[in-house]
């Protein structure tokens, strides 16, 4: 029978309590996230640096003052049209029951105070409209400028911060974070000050009706705050827990839909049947009392406005009856106070809102702070330091003079990790022309090298040159620029196939993007696609085999004009016959540019000027093909299969 894992288990590995679903995907509460509760759900907790975090956000409303202060002047228009249109209902009713009049000079009072009306609620409506459209305007333009920064920020970011930071955190801010701003910006911020305003001014206008229904109507405030409260927080932990189980279950489907295939091989169907279930049962669960008590909020606080309506209608009657109070301003008054407890609900429900928004603006703040040069150090034991100190700056304005090729790697110390070292004191060289191969077990570090080549990371000792200059005094951006590489993990953007082999030299003409593909042996595939190369490439290229592909990546790596070239396991995805046929491109590619290549195939580095043996991170045996053979050391058990790859 097979392994079935516990409701824990399933919670423990596929609740990654993250703002974004896996992968990159909008998490539970993202900007698809509606339905009740769904405030709840963008994001828990509060900011760390409350003040600093407003002043920082601020910094990107204050370029629209104008149009925020015309905002602001429009909700405290509107808010006392309301709350002078509520007025108007005491001399309505006076002037209908009011037997000292006529009954025609009673329609002509009416008439007026209805004209007075009319004109009270047009301002209101316009009011309305112009807030909202400015409002609208000022965090749309805030927001663009937000998202541009942080997107800008992330392109100066090295890889280490990426290899730290999951696609799904970084996209979450990118949804969750920014949506929770922008809906603080365009909602929360006009229902706070229109709440306030709006708790001032009825409170006066039923002090000035009277000031007995008015302690009657403050008595049951208590009431208002104990029962909201009591309810909020039930619920604030109900939602906490369906956003844990939304985790759960997103990272459940989307992890065995990726994996389907695998899942089918290994008849594991029912298993998954059954662990979903469990998954879905305690969602449901989890769902239903986050959305009783969210649902039981309005009718609970409404209820109790009513009876607070009940009794205070009830105490003024007999002032009516007693003293004299005149029934428009009983009227008035019951009106203005079932408004009373609006604003209070509104601030109290806007409080999470608020401090979810900050707290993501906050986590956003938290990535363009940072600093590039910091995010690039290697991690080291506590009791080494890099040997090289770090530029000033990142990218800096460094050298941008032309480079040759010559590569020089000496007593090179390099790890990920403070507590793993991945290369030993590597040193080799490369003049411009020469074929350099890598080869080794998996893990020995070939990849590593090629790595530092492109200042992905930054060495922990020893030094690296190209041409004789050390590799951290070139500008970075003008270093890969000079440096063309073709990965084992092929990567295509969405666009046509000439835009997407242009990639490696954006000015190529379509001449040369043509020539390119030839070389790689791409462009008989390429005219037999739909479109030949205006053939639109969606989803990494999912229309191709991953032999063409890597084809695609070959011809981009051919159009540059780069006199480095780095070959990561590049034909590792392209069959024998593919093989051959490239190889004689990539000899007249290879033929003035100075090479490094990764290769499991120990066939494709025979013709290489040099190979390095690579074991745990050290380089063990280095020469050209026929010496490594006459040596019969690791090379030799490698190429004849004595001893296989690890």
């Amino acid at each position: 029978m097979a392994h079935k894992r516990s409701l824990e288990d399933l919670r423990r590995l596929y609740n990654k309590a993250a703002p974004a679903g896996r992968g990159g995907m909008p998490g539970p509460g993202g900007p698809r996230g509606g339905g009740p509760g769904a405030r709840h759900r963008r994001g828990q907790g509060k900011p760390k640096n409350l003040g600093g975090t407003i002043s920082r956000l601020w910094s990107y409303i204050a370029a629209y003052r104008a149009r925020l202060t015309i905002a602001v002047v429009c909700v405290l228009l509107n808010t006392v049209a309301a709350l002078v249109g509520s007025y108007m209902l005491r001399p309505v009713i006076n002037t209908v029951v009011d037997p000292s009049k006529t009954p025609e000079q009673r329609i002509v009072s009416l008439a007026m105070i209805l004209m007075i009306l009319a004109v009270i609620y047009a301002v209101e409506i316009g009011s309305v409209y112009l807030q909202a459209r400015m409002m609208m305007i000022v965090s749309q333009n805030a927001l663009e400028k937000l998202r541009n920064d942080l997107f800008n920020k992330l392109q100066t970011l090295p890889v280490r911060f990426f290899d730290n930071n999951t696609t799904g955190e970084l996209m979450s801010r990118f949804t969750n974070d920014i949506d929770n701003i922008d809906m603080m910006l365009n909602n929360t911020v006009v229902n706070l000050v229109s709440g306030a305003v709006m708790l001032v001014g009825t409170f006066v206008m039923m002090v000035y009706t009277n000031i007995i229904l008015t302690l009657v109507t403050v008595a049951f405030i208590p009431l208002f705050l104990l029962g909201g409260s009591a309810i909020a927080k039930r619920s604030s932990k109900y939602y906490s827990a369906q956003q844990s189980a939304l985790g759960a279950i997103n990272g459940y489907i989307e992890e065995t839909v990726t994996g389907s295939k695998v899942v089918k091989v290994f008849n594991h169907e029912s298993v998954c049947e059954q662990e979903f279930h469990l998954l879905n049962e305690d969602m449901r669960d989890k769902q239903f009392n986050a959305q009783f008590y969210g649902g039981i909020m309005g009718p609970i606080m409404g209820n109790t406005s009513q009876i607070s309506y009940a009794v205070t209608a009830g105490v003024g009657g007999l002032l009516c009856l007693l003293r004299g109070f005149d029934i428009g301003g009983l009227t008035l008054f019951c009106n203005v106070s079932r408004r009373f407890s609006q604003p209070i609900t509104t601030i109290a429900q806007q409080t999470s809102t608020i401090f979810a928004a900050l707290a993501g603006a906050e986590r956003v703040f938290s990535i363009m702070d940072l600093d590039p040069t910091e995010a690039d150090m290697p991690k080291l034991a506590p009791d080494k330091e890099a040997l090289l100190p770090l530029p000033e700056t990142y990218a800096g304005k460094g050298l941008t003079q032309p480079i040759r090729g010559d590569v020089a790697l000496e007593h090179v110390t390099f790890g990920y990790t403070q507590d793993k070292v991945i290369l030993k004191d590597i040193s080799l060289y490369a003049h411009p022309g020469q074929k350099i191969a890598f080869v080794g077990s998996t893990g020995a570090g070939k990849t590593t090298v090629t790595n530092l080549l492109n200042r992905f990371y930054e060495i922990n000792e020893g030094s690296i040159t190209i041409d004789g200059i050390d590799l951290r005094d070139f500008d970075r951006d003008h270093l890969r620029r000079n440096i063309a590489m073709v990965l084992q993990d092929t990567h295509l953007f969405t666009g046509t196939v000439m835009e997407n082999i242009r990639y490696g030299r954006p000015d190529a003409t379509d001449d040369e993007v043509i020539e390119a593909a030839k070389t790689a042996s791409a462009h008989s595939f390429i005219l037999r696609l739909a479109n030949g190369y205006d053939t639109m490439l969606e989803g990494d290229g999912s229309n191709l085999s991953q032999g063409q592909r890597q084809l695609l990546n070959i011809a981009r790596a051919a159009l540059s004009r780069a006199p480095i070239l780095v070959l990561d396991e590049a034909t590792s995805s392209v069959d024998t016959r593919t093989e051959r046929h490239i190889e004689h491109g990539m000899d007249r590619l290879m033929s003035d540019r100075t090479t490094f290549v990764i290769a499991h195939r120990l066939s494709t580095v025979r013709n290489a000027d040099a190979i390095m043996v690579l074991e745990h991170g050290e380089i063990v045996e280095r020469g050209n093909h026929d010496r490594l053979l006459e040596q019969k050391g690791r090379y030799y058990e490698l190429y004849t299969g004595l001893k296989e790859l690890d």
